[in-house]
This record gives structure tokens, sequence and C-alpha cells, in this order.
């Protein structure tokens, strides 16, 4: 919702599965899950729906949510179903971005789910979406609240029509969801959450330039291209050596180079 509109903001991240989560919400109290949204005003918000709200009201003219009145009815409403709906998907396909599989088992009540979730994307497609590959047309929140929707036929392999793959193929492609997925691949967990015994396959997405950590530079940077600090981790791509000023910095974009502008910059210059 903040980096796709422009909104200014500080990220803060929480370890989910440490036990140390109540401890690093303390603060936000009565928050007690993520994502949590503090305000400027120090006011705090954790439901995405609410979060969602309270942007749009403090930045009317950011885009969040379509121009056209009607566009905006049936985008809240397919957000809402979203939000308060698909139990079945939600529970038989857990969030994962590390992974996607082969051959998952796809129930009925699944089924039943996609069906109409695809009924959904085709309403606001057929009726708003010329302007563009989003659900919409331009990118709303819509397309925020359904990205979680795109990581799962992806993850899953779930069999949906053509016409939703391209819009699931769309986010895959969307550079920021390349960066949530590259952060998300940094951390590991001992044991990972939602394995399944299932063979693994490449994830679906684009595939990224190939990248690894090294030990030691020279790198043709100076600057982080992110903090413009120092450099004192480096990786490898292309034959080149390049620098950042902490491992975080090195390892997301060890994860998937091209999702990000900076780094790319450098690496094209």
């Amino acid at each position: 919702m903040l980096k796709a509109f422009g909104l200014h903001h500080r990220t803060h991240l929480v370890r989910l599965y440490t036990g140390t989560m109540a401890d690093d919400l303390a603060d936000l109290f009565p928050a007690r899950l993520v994502p949590v949204l503090r305000t400027p005003d120090g006011d705090v918000s954790q439901d995405t729906l609410a979060m969602a709200e309270t942007l749009h009201e403090r930045h009317p003219d950011a885009g969040l949510w379509p121009k056209d009145q009607s566009a905006r009815v049936l985008a809240r409403w397919i957000v809402a179903e979203m939000h308060s709906g698909f139990g079945a998907l939600r529970a038989a396909c857990p969030m994962n971005l590390r992974a996607s599989w082969v051959d998952f088992p796809v129930s009925d009540a699944v089924k039943a789910d996609l069906m109409r979730i695809e009924t959904l994307w085709s309403e606001a497609r057929s009726k708003f979406g010329s302007g563009g590959p989003w659900l919409f047309g331009q990118y709303s929140l819509a397309d925020v609240f359904y990205a979680p929707v795109a990581a799962r036929v992806a993850g899953y392999g779930l069999p949906v029509s053509a016409a939703a793959q391209s819009y699931v193929d769309v986010h895959l492609a969307h550079p920021l969801f390349r960066q949530w997925r590259a952060m998300g691949a940094t951390v590991d967990y001992d044991p990972m959450p939602y394995q399944l015994d299932l063979q693994k396959r490449d994830w679906p997405g684009p595939a990224p330039i190939p990248a690894r950590a090294v030990e030691r530079g020279p790198s043709v940077n100076d600057a982080c291209p992110y903090s413009g600090k120092s450099v004192t981790y480096f990786l490898e791509a292309g034959g080149k050596i390049y620098g950042f000023c902490n491992a975080f910095c090195r390892d997301k974009t060890v994860q998937d180079p091209e999702a990000w502008p900076d780094f790319m910059a450098i690496y094209h210059s």
C-alpha cells in the first residue's frame, strides 16, 4: 500500500516464528499481529482494510482506489470479500513465497474459492480493466489485496483459467512483488514453516539474474546502492563484484537482482 503509491514511510521488520513478536509489538498496543501501521500522529491500525481506508483518507489524491465512482464501489466490494473470505484457500494454501510445489492436491472447496475469485476478477477486468493490466486498469488497492492470492496460485500451482493466470503473471513480474519475495527469501527458520511432502519446482515468476554472495571485493561501487554507505558485503553477478553496506542489502539482491532498480542502475552502468 505504501510503496506502490509513493507514500513516505519507514519499515520495521518483525520475526514471526522466533517467539519475540509480542515484545516487538509492545509499543504498538493493542496490536498483536502484523502488518501494523502507525501514522505520523501516533495512531495505530492493525487490520489491513482499516489501514487501506486510513491511507486513503490521509492521501485522497494518491490513487489508492479507482477514480471512477462505480469502479470504487466494485473495488471495495471485492477487496472486502477477499479480506473476510476464501477460508478454504487460506487454510489449504498458507502464504509461502519460498517454494512452489508440484502436484498439490486441490480440494473441491479450494476449487470453489478459485471459481469465485475468477468471477470477481473477470467482473472487474471486463467493466473497468481496459486502461492497463490490473483489475481496474491502473494499479489500485484491489491489486494490493489480491497479490497474496496470486502468490498462492503460483506457489501451489492452482488451476485457473488463462485470463486469471495472465493476471497472476502480472503480479509475479511486478517489481514490488519481486522485492517482497526476495526479502522473504533472506530469512531461514529451522524447521521451515509450511513444508509439504511434495516435489518442488522453480518459482514460476521471471527467472532472476544469477548472483552469489562472496567474501571480499574490491567492488565496482564504493557506496551501497540503497543507503549510500561504505560497502563491507559483496556479491558476484555477471562476472563483476558489487558491494553493499550490510548483509541484508546484499542478500535481498542475491535473491533477485532485477527487483532492485537502484542496484540495476549500477549493474548496467
